[in-house]
């Protein structure tokens, strides 16, 4: 009997909460997590009462339309809401209003690494489009409350093609899509929040085919591990089932983090299922071609293209540019220490990627918030590179700046750090440890020319680390050179 082999077939709807003052459709505060308790933060428009009338936020309007740009998006002039009708507990009004026939922005694209390790493939976004959240259900015991605060936040649906044929090239478009709306300012990716999340449409076929079988769809996965071990947990599931002769069935599922597996929610909804009409409240949103085209001059330099320009003009590596573009912040923060220090990118880079983020992560902070300014920073780039301290002190002391936000000078003067570089004195420790160890250096004169790290190190054991390492290496061999002759 023949094995089949598969290929993973996958396409991605990720639901962003836009970063507005107010509501997709009312006045209320969208900063429904700074809400001094449950269901204080609503209004009889996004509680859905009786002659209740929604007006467009135009703020998510802007946002929308720079979100689409950024994903190369036709930005179209011409769109509507429309009402998506389900009965749900945390829908006030029974439906949703929502964009589907006519979307703000559609027929876009995103390049990714291509799965085979070479170059870039493409990516096809259908469409983005704004709506409102949902409330937030609880469970207690047997009960369910319903806090409506986070009702009617603006939120912008982007959904691709199924074009992805592996977990790890979804993994790779979500991660540069958070990147995108972090860098545009729409939102603050932090998925443990809720405020974006991730949901996967996967099947399988048979590989060298070029149908799309019965996918199912695994529910607001909130966080990049999630969609990882969700995906690749459902494609080896239909595997299974098809290998056993089963067939699989559209359903909708969730992902149970703890067992780490996925589990039926209900039965998938066709679009007809949910009775899209034009919502009657909200007249068309007409757009202007120069309305539009303003947006362009408010794209900042995207991830991609930031990367480029680093290998460019800081001749840095690929994955050490790639790094620093992920995060704008960190980005400008590089570029910021740069200007104002004499050393090179690279070694700039080398700081901030090594010792300056091992911080950042065991102190369990963002990168948004590095508490040591970039001139601080930049100070103590130069003490390195001016062998005022040398590499090991330079990073107690960075420790230090994090815990103190001292300046790098003060920290050095304050502790005695500063490195021994005087020539006359580093002479004298030198001669008085050979004359100290007659039989270290007959081995060492003798071919084991091991033994200088180890003269090397009782120098730095005696000055606590001090002593300028490269200055008392040309000294000892030096030295060891006069007593060969």
């Amino acid at each position: 009997m023949t094995s089949i082999k598969y290929e993973t077939v996958i396409g991605l709807e990720i639901h962003a909460e836009l970063q507005t003052a107010s509501k997709m459709f009312c006045g209320c505060s969208a900063d429904y997590s700074s809400a001094p308790e449950a269901n204080t933060n609503i209004c009889p428009v996004c509680t859905a009462l009786p002659g209740a009338m929604p007006v467009i936020n135009a703020k998510a309007v802007e946002q929308a339309i720079l979100v689409g740009l950024a994903l190369n998006c036709t930005i179209n002039p011409h769109n509507t809401f429309a009402r998506k009708n389900y009965f749900y507990p945390d829908l006030p009004k029974g439906y949703q209003i929502s964009q589907y026939d006519l979307p703000i922005a559609s027929e876009g694209w995103l390049d990714v690494p291509a799965d085979s390790g070479k170059g870039t493939q493409r990516i096809i976004i259908r469409r983005a489009h704004l709506e409102e959240d949902t409330a937030k259900t609880f469970h207690r015991g047997d009960h369910a409350l319903i806090d409506y605060n986070r009702a009617g936040v603006p939120l912008l649906e982007i959904v691709t093609e199924p074009d992805f044929r592996s977990v790890e090239s979804a993994l790779a478009y979500a991660t540069k899509i958070r990147a995108i709306l972090r860098y545009l300012g729409v939102n603050a990716g932090d998925m443990e929040k809720g405020i974006l999340r991730f949901e996967a449409n996967v099947s399988v076929r048979p590989v060298g085919s070029d149908e799309f079988r019965t996918r199912t769809e695994i529910k607001n996965l909130n966080s990049f591990r999630a969609l990882t071990r969700a995906s690749t947990y459902e494609v080896e599931r239909q595997i299974k089932v098809y290998e056993n002769g089963g067939q699989i069935v559209q359903e909708t599922l969730g992902w149970d983090e703890a067992r780490g597996v996925t589990v039926s929610q209900r039965s998938k909804e066709h679009a007809h299922d949910y009775r899209y009409f034009p919502e009657p409240d909200l007249p068309p949103l007409e757009l202007s071609q120069a309305y539009i085209d303003s947006f362009h001059a408010h794209l900042p330099e995207l991830p991609d293209a930031k990367t480029e320009r680093f290998l460019r003009e800081y001749g840095l590596k690929p994955q050490d540019a790639a790094l620093l573009a992920s995060e704008r912040s960190l980005a400008d923060y590089f570029e910021t220490v740069v200007k104002q220090t004499r050393d090179s990118a690279q070694t700039v880079c080398n700081w901030l990627t090594g010792a300056l983020l091992r911080q950042v992560n065991e102190l369990g902070l963002s990168v948004d918030a590095i508490p040591v300014p970039a001139v601080h920073l930049a100070q103590l780039i130069d003490l390195a590179f001016d062998k005022t301290i040398n590499g090991n002190t330079a990073k107690s002391v960075l420790v230090e700046m994090f815990q103190s936000g001292r300046a790098p000078k003060e920290i050095v003067e304050a502790q005695g750090l500063g490195q021994i570089s005087d020539e006359g004195v580093l002479k004298e420790m030198v001669i008085k440890l050979i004359a100290d160890n007659p039989k270290e250096v007959t081995s060492y004169l003798g071919g084991r020319e091991t033994l200088l790290q180890w003269f090397i190190g009782q120098i730095a054991r005696a000055t606590k680390g001090k002593a300028n390492s490269q200055a008392v290496k040309q000294l000892l061999l030096d030295e060891f050179e006069k007593l060969k002759k």
